[in-house]
This record gives structure tokens, C-alpha cells and sequence, in this order.
């Protein structure tokens, strides 16, 4: 499937008017130019056969993330499982690591759109994790775009051209970053796939898709297929994903264990099944990642109903707070013990072109991030922007002259339950609450407008930062205003000595576009409207909305 820019699906076009594209009981509802090419009939007979045989489970893991959540709603909490012991205590350790997967010491976050790919492939990263979830807008277009663009880079044939004709190339081969695909998580569902008028899982339809293009070109290259596996939150989540990677292999002919995962620990109920999560892989895990903005939603999420857990503004929400350093260290532990890599979390920070000092003090920030990790023990970190690819390798480089640091036990580490769920002191400034709102805003409008990675004051904003400014709005409102769900009759302040409830919010929105002045420049600025009207609508919900992106999911495409 080779393709350059030019030949990467356009416009939408109109299906026949007598019937859908079906195959095997599957309908396709949307069409976009070159869509038989991406989505041909053996591939979508994969595609039946993948829901059928995962559909059933997924269904159950989402009704028990429903009971459980209900638990914590109740003033319940997380804490490790009693009928896992046994496997905590075990002497066991995952499948050996390949070698193109050895050394991760910096890899680096994006989207799929061909530009992103080239880049993120040219940077100089060890790895590139090419983003389905976080940082993509899942409109079939970019679905689609983002599918071909990968195919063509693992077969050397991608190209673009830019808008001022600027023309990108991929280096050689050897000189690339080492690809891995985030499909999206259990809870996404691909709704322009529906399988016995059932939408298909998001997740299952990106790993089977890249799988069915890639997979036998990656093996034979040994590099894979690898893929990052999202917001599990248990080791039964962990399971399904099993099953849903061998029935693919076996589909395809690949030996099981070929596609090799590393799981992305960024929800709280995951924190405590660590060593269950690798266990229920380990014929095909590498390594355990610290997503650590997806954890710090999570804890919000988890503790929706405690006014006791509100946390501080999220600038102030660091990794040295105690129950996020536990959380990091609790992971290097656990998987240094197994054989797997531990790797650190996400350095959110682009450069700030006209202004020097400020950059620099932000590069300072993103040095000082990457020595915390290295020295902990992580075996490597992850950037948003290819100019702190050469920052983050400086640091690792010094601390760390072995491809990785296995031999780093950190037997020194013990964590509790009552360690991974401490709420951290801190404060809510005025421009820390602006600020939510302001992000919650700009990245909802650009999401809708099918970009799902916008910087915003120097920050790469993805899903997960803006779903922390998000629910910490609804938390703040909701345990402050006695027109909140859960108001327990103490109110919340800001820093200066307002207090925090709805008139706050609702003065806060009514001048966001004035705060945003014309806002013709912005991503998404068509749809600032719609944006606000929707955050205004989860924030006053009577229950924290899950995912911001399923309710706007409904609105795309």
C-alpha cells in the first residue's frame, strides 16, 4: 500500500444510494476518496471476525468500570487485589525484549497526518508512538489519512508538501525512530464501523487495520508490530487485550507474542494491578509507561464524589507531589523486578521562538523533569516536540550510559495503598481557574474541528491536559457551590478570597472571547461557540461526564 501525500483520502464522497458498503454483516456509514484501498474485503472480514470474538468481553469490562466506579462513588477505595496475590508474589518475569526495543530513551508523541509522521520519524527519538487516541480527532478522514500514512512510511514511500511547498523525505530506514501505534482505548467506539449493527471497538479497528498493512513488512524487519495499549484498568483489560492480539496473529499467520505492547499505566485502578497487567501479557509486554496526565484525570474521575480529594490547580499537580512520585516509583519497581522497561512520562513544553528568556527557563523545567527520571531508574522518557528530542537525550545520555536500567531494583520503594491515593496540599489561583476554562475552550473547538493536538500557551494540549482542566472545573463547582452535586457545606476559595461557584464560571466563559479577541487564528475558531456551550453543559452536569470525547464524539463527522 504505497501512497505519497497526494494520494491520501479527500473530500468525502456520496455512497451509492441503494445500500451501504456491507461485507459479512458490516456496514461502513461514512465513505471518504480511497477508502477500498485502506479498507479492503479481506481486511474487513478480519475486522468481523475481531468484534465478534472481543465485542462480548469489552461489553462486560465496561459494565464492571461502571460497578466499580459506583463503588468509589460510594466512598469507596482503590487498593490491591487480595485474589491476585499470588501472582504479586510470584517469580516471574516477561518474554525477552527485542532488540530494536532496547534502548527507549526518548521517544516522542503525535499524531498520524503524513507531516507529523515524517517529522516525528526524522527526529532523532529512539521511538515514536503514533497517536489514534490522545492527540487525534477521530473524524474518518483523519482515521483513514492517518492509517495510509503509516503504511506508506513502514514501506519508505511517504511524502508531503506543504502549503509554501516545502517538500519533507524520510531519512534511511536506520536512521528512523522506532514506530509504535496507540490505538484508542476500550471505552472509544468506531462509529462509522457497525458489525451486526453494533459499532465496532476504536481500539480493535486501529490495531487491526495497521496490523493487517504492516505487520508481516515490520516482522520482517524485526520491528514488530508494536503497538502502546491505553487506560486499561485492570488486569482482565489486560486479558481481552491478549485475546483481541493473538486472534490477529493467528488471523495473519505471525507466531504469538509477535506484536509486542507496552501498557501505558494512566488510570488510577491500574496503579494497583501493575504486576497483574504484565502478567496477563507477558508473552508479549515490554514495559510499563507513566502516562501521567490520563493518571492525574484518572484520580480526579476516581474521586469525583470525595470533597475530601479535590485537588490544587493543575500547574501545581507536579511529580514530586508525594502520591504521584509514589505512583512513578511503585511502577520502576514493579516492572525492573519483571524484566520490563519502566518508562517516565511526558514533557508537555514547545519552544517559545520570540522570547528567549522564557524558553529557556521552560527548557530548564523540561531538564529538570528528565533528571528526576533518570536518576529514579525510568529507562526513558517521552517529548511532545522534536526540538526536546537532543534536550531529554543529554540528560539520559549522562545518567544513563546502559541501553536501559534493569539493574536499577529500586527494593528501596514501598508503597501502600494510602501512598497512591494522598491528596497533595496546593491552591486554586484566579489564573489557574481561567486557565481550565481557557484550555477546556480552545482544545474542545479544535478537537471538533477534527485537530486533537493544539498548543496553547506553550503547551501541547492533547486529551489528557485538557480533560484535567476539565474535571477539575466540575470537581472545584460541584463540592464548592450548594448548586453542586456534591457540595458538603464548605465552600472552596480562590487564592485572592472569591469564593469558587458557578457565577465565577459562568463571568469566566462570558469573557473568554473577549480574552480571545478575534480569534480568527486560532484552531477551531469557527466552532469556539459550540465549545463553550459544551463545556458549559459538562460542567454543570450533575455527574462528571466520563470522557469529554464521547459526548463530542456525537458531533464530528
Amino acid at each position: 500500500m504505497s501512497v505519497t501525500a497526494a494520494a491520501i483520502p479527500g473530500r468525502p464522497v456520496q455512497p451509492p444510494r441503494t445500500a451501504a458498503s456491507r461485507a459479512a454483516g458490516l456496514t461502513l456509514t461514512e465513505r471518504v476518496a480511497g477508502q477500498e484501498q485502506v479498507l479492503p474485503a479481506p481486511l474487513l472480514g478480519l475486522l468481523v471476525s475481531l468484534h465478534r470474538a472481543i465485542e462480548p468481553g469489552r461489553r462486560e469490562r465496561l459494565a464492571a468500570r461502571r460497578e466499580r466506579q459506583a463503588f468509589y462513588d460510594a466512598g469507596g477505595l482503590p487498593d490491591f487485589r487480595q485474589d491476585t496475590a499470588h501472582i504479586r508474589a510470584g517469580d516471574w518475569k516477561v518474554a525477552p525484549i527485542p532488540a530494536a526495543l532496547q534502548d527507549r530513551r526518548v521517544e516522542i508523541t503525535g499524531p498520524t497526518d503524513p507531516k507529523t509522521v515524517i517529522n516525528a520519524l526524522n527526529s532523532g527519538a529512539n521511538c515514536y508512538m503514533a497517536d489514534f487516541e490522545d492527540a487525534t480527532s477521530p473524524t474518518w478522514r483523519n482515521l483513514l489519512t492517518g492509517q495510509r500514512a503509516l503504511a506508506a512510511a513502514v514501506d519508505g514511500t511517504l511524502a508531503f508538501e506543504g502549503a509554501n511547498g516545502k517538500q519533507y523525505r524520510l531519512r534511511p530506514f536506520e536512521e528512523q525512530a522506532v514506530l509504535i501505534v496507540r490505538p484508542r482505548g476500550w471505552h472509544l467506539d468506531e462509529k462509522h464501523v457497525r458489525i451486526d449493527g453494533e459499532p465496532m471497538s476504536g481500539g480493535l479497528f486501529d490495531m487491526a487495520v495497521f496490523a493487517w498493512h504492516n505487520a508481516r513488512a515490520l516482522a520482517g524487519k524485526d520491528r514488530g508490530p508494536y503497538f502502546y495499549l491505553p487506560k486499561l484498568q485492570c488486569m482482565e483489560e489486560a486479558e481481552l487485550w491478549e485475546a483481541a492480539l493473538s486472534h490477529v496473529e493467528a488471523f495473519l499467520g505471525l507466531p504469538h507474542g509477535q506484536m509486542k505492547v507496552t501498557v501505558l499505566i494512566e488510570t488510577l485502578p491500574a496503579a494497583f494491578e501493575m504486576d497483574e497487567i504484565l502478567y496477563a501479557l507477558r508473552d508479549r509486554i515490554v514495559g510499563l509507561n507513566c502516562g501521567r496526565w490520563d493518571y492525574i484525570f484518572s484520580y480526579l474521575k476516581t474521586f469525583r464524589a470525595h470533597p475530601s480529594r479535590v485537588l490544587p490547580e493543575r500547574g501545581q499537580v507536579t511529580m514530586t507531589q508525594p502520591f504521584l512520585k509514589a505512583y512513578s516509583e511503585l511502577l520502576i519497581r514493579t516492572c525492573h523486578r519483571r524484566g520490563a522497561h519502566a518508562m517516565g512520562g511526558m514533557a508537555a513544553q514547545i519552544p517559545i521562538k520570540d522570547d528567549p528568556e522564557a524558553n529557556e527557563q521552560a527548557l530548564a523545567r523540561v531538564r529538570a523533569d528528565k533528571l528526576r527520571e533518570v536518576t529514579a531508574g525510568h529507562d526513558g522518557t517521552w517529548v511532545a516536540h522534536p526540538a526536546l528530542v537532543p534536550v531529554a537525550r543529554e540528560v539520559f545520555d549522562a545518567h544513563m550510559p546502559t541501553p536501559n536500567q534493569h539493574h536499577v531494583l529500586r527494593e528501596d520503594v514501598q508503597v501502600g495503598r494510602d501512598d497512591l491515593v494522598r491528596t497533595p496540599p496546593g491552591t486554586i489561583t484566579r489564573a489557574g481557574f481561567e486557565n481550565n476554562v481557557e484550555v477546556c475552550v480552545r482544545y474542545l473547538a479544535a478537537w471538533l474541528d477534527g485537530n486533537g493536538c493544539v498548543p496553547i500557551h506553550h503547551l501541547m494540549e492533547d486529551a489528557a491536559t485538557a480533560e484535567i482542566a476539565r474535571a477539575q472545573l466540575w470537581q472545584w463547582l460541584h463540592h464548592s457551590d450548594p448548586r453542586g452535586r456534591h457540595h458538603a457545606g464548605s465552600p472552596l476559595f480562590l487564592a485572592d478570597g472569591a469564593p469558587i461557584d458557578f457565577a465565577l464560571f459562568e463571568r469566566t466563559l462570558a469573557a473568554l472571547p473577549v480574552r480571545l479577541g478575534s480569534a480568527g487564528n486560532l484552531p477551531g475558531a469557527a466552532r469556539i461557540p459550540e465549545a463553550i456551550a459544551l463545556l458549559d453543559e459538562l460542567t454543570r452536569a450533575c455527574q462528571l461526564v466520563e470522557f469529554l470525547t464521547l459526548p463530542a464524539y456525537a458531533r464530528i463527522d
